[in-house]
This record gives structure tokens, sequence and C-alpha cells, in this order.
């Protein structure tokens, strides 16, 4: 027993051992593994005895090698993308056109139309044309470019082809960026810069100061570079991706075990940065392409860290934001639908805003047009028709287009929410007017310039009261759930990642009102309290290996208060009556920073994004009108502007409803530049539909008109 426990407890040593020393090591920063080699072959038809670069095509399936003695690029095909294990050299598949000399480096334009030559002997970067892409033996030269190098080394481009950088080898060892003014074309570049690396120290010595640098490279979304030089790399983080203006040195990587005594030239990354690959090269002895494996997306010495990527900031932001602007979107429907009711208390028939919106989206149209016409066949001419029943029904369909502007840690975010809600409403014998509200609801957030996106649609299920406390003050209440459902797009230019999330909600809002009146004026000021909480399950995204992160499951939290005032007025004619009518609105949100933490799928290393909130002073201000026929119309509509310091957001709510005695409606809706007209009615036993539509702001102008008959039994 005792030679058991002893066992028992050196195990347990060994583990925790582990735990404590190699684990977190594991996790703390990027490592790289060795996976193969292969032997780029001698002088021949299609050999090269001085390999100094390496590219793919943009799937991985072709790799293509250049070198500094024989003046030609070999093409290599892949069985697996980016596996350079089962590399075949594709015989007769060479390019020796542009070469005056040595050629060090080939660099792919984004679809692979062109590809641009290092020529050691003219210090020119040649530019070479392909008929069929990525198919270098149909290639031709057509023109070059001087940079005024003395020694150029290595030429790389940012993702969306605007800027080039070169690494010189003479002199200081400097690396310059420019700009260009269209894509890939550096007929005319602009310099913007020369790097010297930080606290004056030029790049040969943030390199460690052993000989001189070969290679360059930049991850796929720009925040990190690399160099090389003899047998090691140096991995450098830039505070804004391809800005060379804060740059920091993360340390080097020595792969000497591999290397031995040959010299590291090109390196490459597959599109995820998951692969690392280096050319070594040596006039005496075999050069070699190398392939390694990462265990996170470009982490040689350190993880991309997610929280410095403004897209990913954004991302995260968008969702929070998106949660909280959510329960606003939810609950102002339901106000509205009261203020309507005080606006119009001597009304018999409540029923108001019928609303027809089309969109987009395939759940919305359903709902709208499956749910909205229950009550076309009501007969709302007399009182006689309410006095078995004193339900009251309503819609409101709103579309809403904002922005929100870029700041130091995120991306522009465009924001474009529509929804449509559906409710009932019954008053008591206490005069209390209770109801129950239904929305659906979808949000298009586009972040950034590189596709990036966050869709995330929801329904809303809220009950609602309004109290009088006498004849002129109210009090509001409304408690609710949603449910939500996002789908994520997170694109770097070069890769691309997707997720789907779920999330619940609960919410409530309480808001007291007091009407003062002077003959038909109206002016009524409001206090209101929203509340809510969040949960956003925990989600992976999937699309790109070494960069896919797990997100956390996240709760946030929300609280405004707010103070505002409206004021309408009633205009009588013959024909019915106009209201119209002014809202402002000061809200302050005091809700609680919330926080997500997420972590690389890879190795599990972890990383929080705090302090995430909206900005805390924000305004409303809305106006519009109601119109209110004396035969049974009711049109309204309102526009609305939510202003903060750094965004805005602006909606369009617009409604028409119309009974007539003889069991027939109308539905009208406006959205962008689309116009819709319904019109139902029934005629001895038969409903006869009238649905047009009128768009004449596009190119080619969209119109229709559709006539559908039918028998009611």
């Amino acid at each position: 027993m005792k030679i058991l426990k002893t066992a028992l407890l050196t195990k347990f040593l060994k583990i925790f051992t582990l735990i404590i020393f190699i684990f977190p090591n594991s996790i703390a920063f990027g490592a790289i593994s060795y996976v193969d080699d292969i032997d780029v072959p001698a002088n021949g038809s299609n050999g090269q005895n001085i390999p100094h670069g390496v590219a793919f095509n943009s799937d991985g399936t072709k790799m293509y090698v250049i070198g500094a003695s024989a003046n030609r690029i070999i093409q290599y095909t892949l069985s697996t993308p980016f596996d350079i294990s089962e590399a075949t050299l594709l015989a007769g598949s060479i390019c020796t056109e542009g070469f005056a000399g040595d050629g060090l480096k080939i660099i792919f334009n984004s679809d692979g139309s062109k590809f641009f030559l290092v020529d050691d002997a003219t210090q020119d970067v040649e530019i070479l044309t392909l008929t069929t892409a990525y198919d270098i033996s149909t290639c031709s030269n057509t023109g070059s470019k001087d940079f005024g190098t003395t020694n150029l080394r290595d030429l790389k481009f940012s993702n969306d082809g605007k800027k080039v950088f070169l690494y010189d080898q003479g002199g200081t060892h400097s690396l310059k960026q420019y700009s260009l003014s269209s894509a890939f074309d550096i007929s005319n570049p602009t310099l913007v810069t020369t790097y010297t690396g930080t606290s004056s120290k030029t790049l040969k010595q943030l390199t460690g100061n052993e000989n001189k640098v070969n290679g360059l490279a930049f991850s796929s979304d720009g925040s990190k570079m690399f160099v090389t030089n003899d047998t090691k790399i140096t991995e450098f983080t830039l505070s804004n991706p391809f800005d060379l203006s804060n740059v920091t040195s993360e340390g080097r990587e020595d792969v000497s075990d591999q290397i031995t005594d040959n010299k590291i030239s090109g390196i490459a990354f597959n599109n995820d940065g998951s692969k690392m690959f280096i050319v070594d090269f040596n006039t005496n002895k075999t050069s070699d392409v190398h392939e390694y494996n990462l265990t996170c997306g470009f982490g040689v010495k350190k993880c991309i860290d997610p929280t410095a990527n403004k897209d990913d900031v954004a991302s995260v932001e968008s969702q929070s934001e998106g949660t909280k602007k959510l329960i606003q979107h939810t609950t102002y429907p339901v106000l509205n639908r009261m203020e309507w009711l005080r606006r119009n208390s001597g009304r018999i028939n409540l029923t108001n805003q019928n609303i027809k919106f089309q969109f987009n989206n395939e759940m919305l149209n359903a709902l709208s047009s499956s749910l909205i016409p229950l009550y076309f066949s009501n007969d709302n001419s007399t009182e006689s028709n309410y006095t078995n029943s004193n339900w009251s029904f309503w819609s409101e369909g709103s579309i809403s287009i904002g922005r929100a502007g870029d700041s130091a840690t995120s991306s522009f975010k465009d924001i474009k929410t529509s929804g449509i809600t559906l409710g009932a409403d019954k008053k008591g014998e206490d005069d209390i007017m209770r109801g129950i509200a239904l929305r659906f609801g979808a949000d298009d957030v586009d972040v950034g310039d590189l596709g990036s996106a966050l869709d995330m649609s929801s329904f809303s299920l809220t009950f609602y009261e309004s109290k009088p406390k006498g004849e002129k003050r109210f009090t509001d209440n409304l408690i609710g759930m949603s449910f939500i459902n996002s789908d994520l797009i997170n694109n770097s230019g070069s890769t691309s990642t997707d997720g789907e999330r779920y999330g619940e909600q609960l919410y409530g809002s309480l808001s007291l009102r007091d009407t003062f009146s002077k003959n038909r004026l109206n002016f009524t000021p409001k206090l209101k309290i929203n509340y809510g909480i969040t949960h956003l399950g925990a989600y992976t995204e999937t699309g790109a290996t070494g960069l896919n992160l797990k997100y956390n499951d996240q709760y946030i939290g929300n609280f405004t208060s707010s103070v505002g005032t409206s004021l309408d007025n009633t205009y009588d004619f013959e024909v019915g009556s106009f209201i119209p009518y002014f809202d402002f609105e000061y809200y302050a949100d005091m809700s609680p920073a919330s926080e997500q933490t997420f972590s690389y799928i890879s190795n599990g290393e972890e990383f929080t994004l705090k302090g995430i909130e909206n900005s805390t002073h924000n305004f409303i201000g809305s106006i519009g009108f109601d119109f209110v026929s004396q035969n049974g119309l009711t049109f309204m509509t309102k526009f609305t502007r939510d202003q903060t310091k750094n965004s805005k957001n602006d909606s369009f709510n617009i409604a028409l409803d119309y009974r007539g005695s003889q069991r027939s409606s109308y539905a009208m809706s406006i959205q962008d530049t689309s116009a819709k007209l319904s019109h139902n009615k029934e005629l001895n036993n038969f409903k006869v539909n009238i649905d047009s539509h009128y768009d004449f702001l596009k190119d080619d102008p969209d119109y229709g008109i559709y006539l559908k008959i039918s028998n009611i039994n």
C-alpha cells in the first residue's frame, strides 16, 4: 500500500509539474513545429541552384520557387492545399521573362493576373502579366519600376494593394512604405515613411545585428510583420494594420535545427497563418523549402491579439450595442401605441396603424402577410361592432438606418434595422389598458471595409399596461422577453471566419406621463426607465484554422433613464382631424460595462475585451402627425433621429389604415425607394385582392399590379 501511495504521489507530482510549467507556456506564446521539406532540384530544365523566394496561389494548390542562378521561376502542384509533402514539380511550366540578372522574390496580385519580380542585378521590380491566372508559363513582361534602391531584397503589398513595402539591404537597411493611387499599380508610388525601428534603432539592430535581412512577410490582417536573417525569424507587432509608424519587436525564432549552416531567404504563410514556409539557400549544398505548423495563426513568437484588431473589436461592440438597441426598438412601438391611445382617446375604434411592410427577410414577410390581415374584414364604421368585444388591434413597422464612426480601437459600423410589431389590447372596467405585442426584427451591421458583418434576428414578446392616474396622468409599464439569433462574419481580407450565436433577453420599462392642456394643445412631460439583461451564448468560429476563436458566454446589463416631452395639437376639419406632434428625449445610459472573453481554439490562449459600453449621453427627437378621417381613414407618419457623440441613427415610420362600411381595407407602405399598395374587398361571398408596387428611382423602373379573386367559403 505504501508503494502504491508513493507511485500515485510521484505521478501526481509529474502531472502537476506539467500543468504549472508546460501548459501555461504553451498557451502564452506562439509555437512552431517542423513538418517536412522538399529539395529544390539543381540547374537543368526546371532546376534552381540558389532559390530565394516562395509563393502560393490563392487556394494553396500551386507553389512557386524563384532563384538567383538559373533566372527562372519553377512551379509545383500540391494535391493537398499548402502541403508540400505532396508537391509535384510541373515540367515545362517555367517563366524566364523579365530577368536581367538574379531573380529574388515573386509576389502575386490579388487575382493572380500579374506578378512582380524582384531583380537583384538591375534593382528593378519587374511587372509580368499572365494570360491565365496563376499559370506562369503564360507570363509576359509588361514593364518595370526603379525605386532607387541599392540592394533590394523583398517587396510586399497590403491586402487592398494600395500600399507597397520594400526592404533595401543597402545603407541603413531600411524598410520603406509607399502608397499607390490604384491597387497594385507601382508606376507612380508615393513614399510614406522609412522604417528604422523604435528607439532610433535600425531594422538590422532590432533583428539582432546579425548579417543582413533577406525576406519580408505580413500576416493576413496586417497586424504582424516578419523578417528573416541568417537562421532566425523576427516577429513584429503593428499597432495598426500595415502601418509602420508604431512597431514592436516580439523577439526572434531560431530554426537552425533544420536550416543548419544555410541561410533563410524567402518566407510565406498560408491564408490563415497555421502554416509557415521558408526557403534556405547555399551554393554548395542542397537548398530546400521547409514547412512548419503554428499553434495559432501567424504565432511564430506570439499569437495575434484579437483585441487589437479594429474589426474584431467592432464586431464584439456591435453585438453588445445591438442587444441594447433591441430593447429600445422593442419597447418604442409599445410606447408609441400608448401615446397614440392618449392622443385619440375619444375615438370609438382604437385599432390603428394597419401597416403592410415588405421586407427582404422571408420571416418578416411571412409574419406581416399572415398576421396583419387578421382584422382586415372587421367593419368599424359603427360602435355596435364593438359591443361584444372591446379588443383593439394595432401594428407598427419601422426601418432605421445609422452609422457609428470609427474610433482608435474600433472600425466604423453601418447599421440597418427593420422590424414589425403586432399587438392587441383591451380596456378594462378600471380604465386600465392592458395588451400584448409581438415583434420580429432584423439588424444588419456592416463592419469596416473588408466585409465583416453581423446579421441579428430577434423575436420579442411584450406585456404592457397603461394605467390612468386621473384624467391626464398615466403610468405605462411593460415587461417582455426576446430570443436572439446572430450570424457573424469576420473577414480580414485573405481569411474569413463564420459563427452563429444564440441569446436570450429580459427587459422592462416604466414611464410616467402627465399632460397639460390648453384648448386643443397638449404638453406632456415624461420620465422613463428602461432596464434589461441579455445573455449571449458561447460560440466557436469556423473557416480559418489557425485564427478561429472561441467566444465565451457574455452577459450584458442595460439601464437607461430618460426625461423628455411631447407636444401635440389637434386641428378639426370637415373631413377629419389632423394631429401634428413633436417628441424630444434625453436619456443617459448608465448600463454597467460588459466584457467578452475569447480564446484561440488551437492553443487555448485567452484574451478579454473590457469596457464595452455605449455613449452615456443620447438625444432622441421625433416629428410626425396623425390624420383621422370621418370615413374610417387613419394615416400616421413619424421621423426619428437618435443622436450620440459618435453615431446617429435615423428611422422612418409610415402607416395607412382604412376601414369602410363595405368590408374593405387598404394598406400602404414605403421602404427605401419602393412604394406598395394593397386593397382587399368582399363582394357577395367573393374576396377581391389587388396588390401593386412601384419603384421608379432604379435604373430599370420596377412596377407591377396583381389581381386575385377567391371564394370566401
